[in-house]
């Protein structure tokens, strides 16, 4: 039976904690700088994982919410974010938050707004924000090349994980974003980010995906032998490189 969205990265926290991707610094200033954020706004991450985006703002003095519906992502970043005393954790989903109306100043959804229900979810984002705040959606997404160690990766994807093509989000149209956005205005800006990988740690970043087969999976052991293969083919000194793209879209909603 196919899991729902909630439920798919239970047994994956491990390796999402040690292996997925920070935001570069370049963004976080560009929340302080260009869009004002400040240490009094209170800001809610929606669908907040394993706390990744929301340590990078709580050691910049924002009052974070973390609302995260799976419960070992959610308790993850309880365990990691005890020692800030202003952090909140909330058991919710980005349709029905918990939080009181007109109580947030922004939110940020970090690798998660194309898992949620943009109508429902739209409406419940107008509903907790105060006036004039905004909506930060980000995704580190892969820098994907004609050729190359990128390329061949992406081409495992296809062949060997599950449901790939269906969680990809850029899937989601300049349309859907209008529609989502108030007016259909928005901002979109990129930043370069990267991460440098030995085997064991190119193994834990695929496994940390949804759509990665977990041991015993159909698919597993086949991808592993050809993820270590291209890994071989690729590596200098022992690693290779993850190239992304960070995408901002903001606007209010």
């Amino acid at each position: 039976m196919k899991r729902k969205n909630t439920e798919l990265f239970s047994d994956r926290v491990e390796n999402y904690v040690k292996y997925r991707p920070g935001y570069p610094m370049e963004f976080i200033d560009y929340l302080f700088t260009d869009f004002e954020f400040s240490k009094d706004a209170i800001v809610a991450d929606i669908g907040s994982g394993t706390g990744i985006l929301t340590r990078l703002l709580l050691d910049r003095g924002s009052r974070m919410v973390g609302v995260e519906p799976n419960k070992e992502m959610r308790k993850a970043a309880e365990t990691l974010l005890e020692a800030y005393p202003k952090f909140v954790s909330m058991d919710g989903t980005a349709e029905t938050t918990g939080l009181a109306s007109n109580s947030v100043d922004h939110i940020i959804c970090a690798q998660a707004f194309h898992w949620f229900d943009k109508e429902a979810c739209k409406k419940e984002f107008e509903r907790i924000l105060k006036p004039r705040g905004r909506v930060i959606l980000v995704w580190n997404s892969r820098k994907v090349q004609v050729c190359g160690f990128s390329a061949e990766y992406e081409a495992l994807l296809i062949t060997y994980t599950n449901d790939y093509s269906e969680v990809n989000h850029k899937l989601i149209s300049d349309a859907e974003f209008k529609a989502f956005f108030k007016n259909g205005i928005f901002s979109k800006v990129i930043f370069d980010n990267e991460q440098i990988f030995d085997f064991e740690g190119l193994k834990g970043r695929l496994l940390s995906s949804s759509y990665a087969p977990m041991p015993g999976e159909q698919n597993y052991e086949t991808l592993m032998v050809e993820l270590k293969k291209l890994f071989e083919k690729y590596e200098v000194h022992g690693k290779v490189s993850f190239e992304y793209e960070t995408e901002v879209y903001i606007g209010e909603v």
